[in-house]
């Protein structure tokens, strides 16, 4: 059945709403801390009724699955912007960097993502299988070397989850102040590719990530 202007201007408007509370309630997170989001406070500051905030979300638990779920739409984003290029190593080391890039970017998002800002938060079973698609591009990344031959020793699964976890811990603890700025990427360049090394075939000499 179609949807009529009226219907589609609804949607529409329910979007620009939604938008505006979620808005609202990453910036109480950030400012103030998680014990600030609490459906009232944050009717407060978009000015609509608690009620539009259930309607929308559920309430408090669905307005902190939104924030990941948002969090993870912009980090998917950003990985599938990543140009394509003739080399897939080349392809898989921008991938690694876009993975910095996002969270030097959107680093409240990260914290939010990856470094539980909302205490006791836990996602539902859709919210985290929109999260494992992050996961996947690193692995369809992998894969995309080892089916050539430029990888070798690992799955694509296995290699993705260990580069994964190294980049994980490089940013988590650059976007938490304790790397130097000016060595911080010339050190997440060389963890990459120390990652990457043991799985090289044949042996690489661009080691750059």
């Amino acid at each position: 059945m179609a949807v009529t202007a009226y219907q589609q201007a609804q949607r529409e408007g329910q979007e620009v709403v939604r938008a505006a509370i979620l808005d609202a309630a990453f910036r109480l997170l950030v400012s103030e801390g998680p014990a600030a989001l609490t459906v009232r406070r944050i009717s407060g500051e978009v000015g609509c009724s608690t009620k539009v905030i259930y309607t929308l979300f559920g309430g408090k638990e669905g307005l902190g699955e939104a924030l990941w779920r948002e969090g993870f739409g912009r980090f998917e984003r950003r990985l599938l912007a990543v140009p394509c290029q003739d080399d897939p190593l080349a392809d898989l080391r921008a991938g690694l960097g876009a993975y910095r890039d996002y969270a030097l970017a959107e680093p409240d998002y990260y914290r939010v993502m990856f470094m539980g800002a909302m205490p006791g938060f836990k996602p539902g079973p859709e919210a985290a299988q929109a999260a494992k698609r992050t996961l996947e591009i690193l692995v369809v990344a992998v894969r995309n070397c080892l089916e050539p031959g430029l990888l070798r020793g690992g799955t694509a699964e296995e290699i993705a989850e260990l580069l994964w976890m190294a980049v994980h811990g490089a940013v988590s603890l650059e976007i938490s102040g304790f790397f130097d700025p000016a060595e911080a990427e010339r050190r997440y360049r060389a963890l990459c590719s120390s990652v990457l090394t043991p799985y090289l075939f044949p042996p690489d000499e661009r080691n750059e990530p």
